[in-house]
C-alpha cells in the first residue's frame, strides 16, 4: 500500500481453462507451489471431480458451496491505543473473505492424512461444504474472537 497518493492497481487474473471461472483461477493460483501451476492445475480439477460426485452438484457449484461456507464475516485487527494492543473485530471485505477461505481450504488438505492432494483436497472441499471440518472450525473460531472481543468495537477506524 502506497502512503502517498496513488492507487493500489489489482492483477487482471484470466479465467482458468476447463470451467472458465475466475474463481477456479484463484484456487488454482493458491493451491500452486513453485510456479508448477501445470500440477496444481491437475490436482484442482481432480479434487473438483472428486467432491462434485459425491455432493452430486457441478464441480463449480461444489466450490462456490465450499468456499462460501469457510469465507468468515468479521475478522480481527490489532489496533495500538496508548500503549495496549487491542483486539478489534471489523467485518471482512468480500475480496480478503474469499482468499482466506481459499487459503484456509488449502493448508487445511495439506495437513489431511490422506494419500494424494487431490483426494485430501476433495475430501476438505466437501467438509466444507457440509459445513464441517477445519476450514470450518478456523472461520468459527476467528467469529469467536471477534464476538469476545466486540467490547474494543468503538476503536475501529
Amino acid at each position: 500500500m502506497p502512503r502517498r497518493a496513488g492507487k493500489v492497481v489489482k492483477r487482471v487474473i484470466a479465467p482458468d481453462a476447463k470451467y472458465g471461472s475466475l474463481t477456479v483461477a484463484k484456487f488454482i493460483n493458491k493451491i500452486m507451489l513453485r510456479g508448477q501451476k501445470t500440477t496444481a492445475e491437475r490436482i484442482a480439477y481432480d479434487a473438483l471431480l472428486i467432491t462434485a460426485q459425491q455432493l452430486n452438484s457441478a464441480p463449480v457449484e461444489a466450490l462456490e458451496q465450499a468456499i462460501g461456507n469457510a469465507t468468515p464475516l468479521l475478522m480481527v485487527k490489532p489496533r495500538r491505543v496508548g500503549g495496549a494492543t487491542y483486539q478489534v473485530p471489523v467485518e471482512t471485505e468480500r475480496g480478503r473473505g474469499r482468499s482466506l477461505a481459499m487459503r484456509w481450504l488449502v493448508t487445511s488438505a495439506r495437513a489431511r492424512s490422506g494419500k494424494s492432494m487431490a483426494e485430501k483436497l476433495a475430501a476438505e472441499l466437501t467438509d466444507a461444504a457440509q459445513g464441517q471440518g477445519a476450514t470450518i472450525k478456523k472461520r468459527e473460531n476467528l467469529h469467536r474472537m471477534a464476538e469476545a472481543n466486540k467490547a474494543f468495537v468503538h476503536y475501529r477506524w
